[in-house]
């Protein structure tokens, strides 16, 4: 979204932690999302006032502070629940990532240079200008259809460096839900 299109301020509230004052020409209304994994986000309409919204956001400060508990919770839960399950060895996950990657290029139609495991805290892959291909090892920890959405994903950079709409298109052309996997990646704390 272009600056003009939005505006935001973060302030860290006691109780709630960070939350994101967007004022937006698309809001109709003030709503507030809390979302696992991510700050509060409130969106206010471009007519009304920061100092507004935040008054608004005052009167469902109990609602809010319930609702961000019970979602740090799940947070919790979520962490440790996949912090247990046990990665295969590392020649295991070769074969398994690895290969899936190949089988995916193959009946794809890609290419790419060299590929590297690697244990990370901030990504699930990435894709070099070299077309070297990093995969993060905890992929294994997800679902199989979320770890192929991540593989292709890095394929499809080898041809297009960016987050175009031609990426986008791309990338949809091979997998026709690729939007619906990459908001359920997003939901997966990469801290494992």
């Amino acid at each position: 979204m272009s600056p003009v299109a939005a505006q935001n301020t973060t302030l860290e509230l006691d109780g709630v932690g960070p939350v994101i004052f967007a004022r937006s020409r698309r809001a109709r209304r003030l709503s507030i999302a809390i979302r696992p994994f991510r700050p509060v986000r409130v969106a206010y309409p471009w007519r009304s006032s920061l100092r507004e919204a935040r008054r608004w956001f005052d009167e469902k400060r109990g609602w809010v502070e319930k609702t961000v508990a019970r979602i740090r919770d799940l947070e919790r839960q979520h962490n440790q629940t996949v912090g247990q399950i046990a990665l295969p060895s590392p020649a295991e996950v070769r074969t398994r990532l690895i290969g899936r990657l190949e089988e995916l290029a193959r009946r794809h139609g890609f290419t790419y240079n060299r590929v590297f495991l690697r244990r990370q805290k901030s990504r699930w892959g990435s894709c070099s200008e070299a077309n070297n291909i990093n995969l993060n090892v905890n992929l294994l920890r997800l679902k199989p259809e979320l770890v192929d959405y991540v593989l292709l994903h890095e394929l499809v950079h080898t041809r297009i460096k960016n987050h175009s709409p031609a990426f986008w298109a791309e990338l949809t052309r091979v997998l026709p839900n690729a939007r619906a996997l990459d908001k359920m990646l997003k939901q997966h704390h990469l801290g494992l």
